[in-house]
């Protein structure tokens, strides 16, 4: 940890801050940001301890008679400074199953939906892919189960594509075994921490866990499978 002073006025974020120093008395301090408007989630960083958006916390909200700390985020090894390597995140993705739309089922060519199934989705869209709730979640950064556990970042994005009204895609067995879908104990901290306000525990990982334990836990079932089977 290093001590910087400088001067802060009304209104400035933490991100305003790190500028600020940079450009006074640490020209080589990396860090990540793009947008300053919380919407690329580029400046993710732990702020007193806590995954925020620095662009998104105001200098005022935080208690100024102690030292603001700025730190990493600590699910992912370091670079430098501020910035983490969070390309495990893009390998996730890509071993998620892709969207597989059902035929057309209308004369022109087209789909036909309810309404009320594209509004359960689309809460999840929303995400900028800031990374805090990987980052929050104890599985990644208390355990490192990183091999296991694809953590609640891309639960929203399985669940946005399971509960999609076209898709037709299987991936319950993959969310129940190779993602790690059980490691969750829903201690929702990761809802806590997301700058969108997503629902991710309530709207997305339960309802996945929900599927699971129907295909594959449920007795019924299971019995009317071993009758087919026969």
């Amino acid at each position: 940890m290093v001590n910087y002073t400088t001067e802060i006025s009304e209104g400035m974020v933490v991100l305003d801050a790190v500028l600020q120093i940079q450009a006074e008395s640490a020209g080589d301090l990396a860090c990540r940001w793009n947008c300053k408007a919380g919407k690329c989630g580029s400046c993710s960083a732990e702020i007193n301890g806590k995954p925020k958006l620095m662009c998104m916390t105001r200098l005022n909200t935080l208690l100024m008679d102690e030292p603001v700390t700025i730190e990493p985020m600590r699910a992912f090894p370091p670079i430098k400074d501020l910035i983490t390597d969070v390309s495990w995140n893009f390998e996730v993705k890509k071993r998620i199953k892709k969207f597989k739309p059902r035929p057309p089922d209308a004369p022109d060519g087209t789909w036909r939906m309810y309404q009320e199934d594209i509004d359960r989705v689309q809460e999840f869209r929303k995400c900028i892919e800031c990374f805090l709730c990987q980052d929050v979640c104890h599985v990644l950064r208390d355990h490192e189960k990183h091999a296991d556990f694809i953590g609640p970042r891309f639960l929203v994005y399985a669940a946005a594509l399971e509960m999609h009204p076209l898709d037709t895609e299987d991936r319950l067995g993959e969310l129940k075994d190779a993602h790690g879908l059980g490691y969750c104990n829903i201690t929702k901290c990761c809802t806590k921490v997301c700058p969108e306000n997503i629902t991710i525990t309530d709207n997305a990982i339960i309802p996945l866990k929900e599927r699971v334990v129907d295909e594959f836990y449920d007795p019924f079932k299971k019995l009317v499978k071993l009758f087919r089977k026969k």
